[in-house]
């Protein structure tokens, strides 16, 4: 299994995501918590990563942490682009992109910020290497707002 794994990885393809996304056709809320459940996850990795100094890892995991609250609203509200990447079998980012656009009409500009600031620590941060810790910090602001404000409307 852990071959399967590590050649479908090496080939683009996001297990994780395609284990969510089948557990979501089965029961949808059981995906949007597993999704705000990995959110909380990657959110105290990227913290973990800034007590180290780690600012790059940190950015990532930030980005990470966006990433999966778009997708659990996504799937929440069944937006054109939740069901897009059901089709697909995965997620591109403008997608993201697109579904964090239409939730920020939806629900505030806080899923906007979030989902811009994740973006920038995903390009600047972590694949630019061009951020210290306390660029990092500011960003992850946004992003700390944006899971807070995401679980009252996930878990309502």
């Amino acid at each position: 299994m852990e071959e399967l794994i590590k050649k479908a990885e090496e080939k683009g393809i996001n297990v994780e995501d395609l284990i969510i996304l089948a557990l979501s056709k089965l029961d949808p809320n059981e995906g949007v918590k597993i999704r705000l459940e990995l959110a909380e996850k990657y959110l105290s990795e990227a913290k973990d990563y800034l007590s180290k100094g780690d600012a790059i890892q940190a950015s990532e995991k930030a980005y990470k942490t966006a990433e999966e609250i778009v997708k659990a609203l996504a799937e929440k509200f069944n937006l054109p682009e939740y069901q897009q990447a059901i089709k697909e079998g995965r997620w591109y980012t403008y997608n993201l992109g697109h579904a964090a656009a239409k939730l920020s009409l939806k629900l505030g500009d806080w899923v906007k910020a979030g989902w811009n600031s994740a973006y920038v620590l995903h390009v600047w941060g972590f694949h630019e290497a061009k951020f210290d810790l306390d660029t990092v910090k500011i960003m992850i602001s946004d992003i700390e707002r944006m899971i807070r404000e995401a679980r009252k409307v996930i878990l309502s």
